[in-house]
């Protein structure tokens, strides 16, 4: 039964990549050869690898420094740090695109461009390998350290290894949402294959050219996602037990305790201070400021509404993928879960277009439903789900389910009773995760939302791409404070019942 079930979610998040194959086939081989060898698609190519390693580089180093200081060191007050390394998840990359790009126009460049997606990213990885930190038995760095390896050997040979599951899951999510990024790139004027896709089907709706190049992004895709498997490696990391008591040694800063605390406080200054200064400064003084309170209302609680089902639907579809690639380990399972990532590197119009062109043709009654919606954003969605889930899965012992077992409990009994509370961590925070997600979500919200859906996230973008920041302004502003409780919600839930 659960293998079915993971084969059918395998089917259902395959559907964007059949529609780009069976779309990309009306294309000639040499059609499609002249066109993907145009200089162009050379400099969106370049321009999308580029940022792609470069902006999952940064990321990563920030990510993991920032969860080493915070966790490793005797930096005062860690939790406020904790707190404001976290806070730029509450901030979606298009706003903190819109809040430096209205602030300056000299960052609709490559450097630009990096600095933006990195600051609206790192906390990918930063959650995960905090939470990694606090799990990781403090005694493995200590008798390392009794050794005599020095700081530095034991991060590398001991701590880094024993959390790299964290930091790479993490890595391959900031890596498939640069793949996919829109509104940040098209506001930094920073042209990526991702954007010429959205230009393409401006102007030739549902054209083959655009899906080819929708299929050029799944094979970066899968090649993160060889490379994510190839560095994971097969070794099991649950332990029985919960180490040993008592905290982690913390490393004294000493000299490098005022860097540390400038380039954190600058870190905090540019990801947030920018984007909600440049909010508050257009709401003030912005000439297009106009608020219509009923309309800002309406789309508060559509954004709310969405977010939390679109959260619960992906968590929950997030459960037997990683049963299945944790408990039950082979080339099937294997591949039931890489499938779930492969539609995350798409546009989010792609997959609208692949649904939108399902569901005329087999449930008509289905198009522009919200469930078809919630579809969406659960294919979009899920690997976000799964990375956070599995963080947790995999830390939970087997060996508990096979006493439960042995003590005459069904496998619905085990998993009810045993698993899933283990687990249910990772499910708020999976279910957190995806739910800021969907509430900064674009394109597949404008062509699969029902007629005269708005959210908060549609009616910014509508005003800040025709320039009308001041009254994108409330949108951006709400778009952030909904998004706090999620945020602090997973910065919570990252520190555990750590020490």
């Amino acid at each position: 039964m659960l293998l079915l079930a993971g084969l059918a979610i395998a089917g259902l998040t395959l559907v964007p990549l059949g529609y780009v194959l069976w779309t990309t086939a009306e294309l000639g081989p040499s059609e499609a050869r002249d066109f993907l060898w145009r200089p162009r698609i050379g400099e969106l190519l370049w321009n999308t690898v580029r940022l792609l390693v470069a902006g999952v580089a940064a990321s990563t180093v920030l990510g993991v420094a920032g969860a080493w200081v915070v966790e490793r060191t005797d930096l005062a007050g860690r939790g406020w740090w904790h707190g404001l390394l976290c806070a730029p998840l509450a901030v979606p990359a298009f706003v903190n695109g819109y809040g430096w790009v209205s602030t300056t126009h000299a960052v609709q460049s490559f450097p630009g461009a990096v600095m933006v997606v990195t600051l609206s990213y790192y906390p990918l990885v930063y959650l995960p390998t905090v939470a990694a930190l606090r799990r990781l038995d403090p005694a493995v760095e200590e008798v390392a350290t009794s050794l005599g390896r020095s700081g530095w050997s034991v991060f590398t040979r001991v701590t880094l290894p024993a959390i790299s599951p964290a930091v790479l899951g993490g890595a391959l999510l900031v890596g498939l949402h640069l793949l996919a990024e829109y509104g940040a790139l098209q506001l930094l004027n920073y042209p990526t294959l991702t954007t010429a896709i959205l230009q393409q089907y401006a102007t030739v709706f549902n054209g083959p050219e655009a899906t080819l190049l929708a299929l050029v992004l799944v094979t970066f895709c899968l090649l993160l996602l060889g490379l994510e498997l190839l560095l994971r490696g097969h070794r099991r990391r649950a332990r029985v037990g919960s180490g040993v008591s008592g905290r982690p040694h913390r490393i004294r800063l000493g000299r490098f305790r005022i860097p540390v605390i400038a380039a954190l406080t600058a870190l905090a200054l540019w990801a947030l201070a920018v984007p909600i200064g440049a909010l508050l400064r257009w709401l003030v003084r912005g000439t297009s400021t106009s608020v219509d309170v009923g309309e800002l209302t309406s789309a508060i609680w559509t954004t709310l509404g969405l977010a939390f089902a679109g959260g619960v639907a992906a968590t929950a579809v997030a459960v037997p993928v990683v049963w299945l690639a944790v408990r039950h380990r082979g080339l099937l399972t294997t591949a039931i879960e890489r499938s779930v990532y492969t539609a995350s590197a798409m546009p989010g119009i792609v997959i609208a277009l692949a649904l939108v062109t399902v569901s005329i043709r087999v449930v008509p009654s289905l198009y522009q439903t919200v469930a078809v919606l919630l579809l969406g954003y659960t294919i979009l969605y899920l690997p976000r789900a799964v990375v956070s889930v599995r963080s947790t899965f995999e830390l939970v012992p087997p060996g508990l389910e096979e006493v439960a077992r042995n003590l005459g409990c069904t496998g619905p009994a085990v998993a009810r009773r045993v698993t899933l509370p283990l687990v249910l961590p990772g499910l708020t925070a999976a279910t957190a995760l995806v739910a800021l997600a969907v509430a900064t979500e674009l394109t597949a919200t404008l062509l699969l939302a029902p007629l005269g859906t708005d959210t908060l996230a549609t009616r910014f973008w509508s005003d800040a791409s025709s320039i009308a920041y001041g009254s994108a302004a409330p949108y951006g502003l709400a778009l952030v404070v909904l998004s706090i409780p999620s945020t602090w919600l997973l910065g919570r839930l990252s520190l555990g019942d750590g020490k």
